[in-house]
């Protein structure tokens, strides 16, 4: 297998939040740079979903694909009681 090109990033963190990355690594029997690396990568397939559906989402409004206000909110009013209305669409 290729190996990976890398670079080292230095961060200053917060004390509680590098120790709590320590008691991790240790509870993991990995380094402090594997739980970063980790957090690191998950937290940015986190933002780049989030901006696809954001994109998604703005495309559905520029094409007039929206549910008004009034349809959720009385949708949502209807939650918990009898009379559940259905999902608007």
């Amino acid at each position: 297998m290729a190996q990976v090109e890398t670079r080292v990033s230095t961060a200053h963190v917060p004390r509680p939040l590098a120790e709590k990355v320590d008691l991790l690594a240790a509870k993991m029997e990995r380094s402090r740079g594997w739980i970063v690396k980790q957090a690191l990568t998950a937290w940015i397939e986190q933002e780049e979903e989030r901006h696809r559906l954001t994109r998604e989402a703005m495309a559905d409004v520029d094409a007039a694909r929206v549910v008004d206000h009034e349809s959720v909110q009385a949708w949502a009013d209807s939650l918990g009681t009898v009379d559940v209305l259905p999902v608007p669409r």
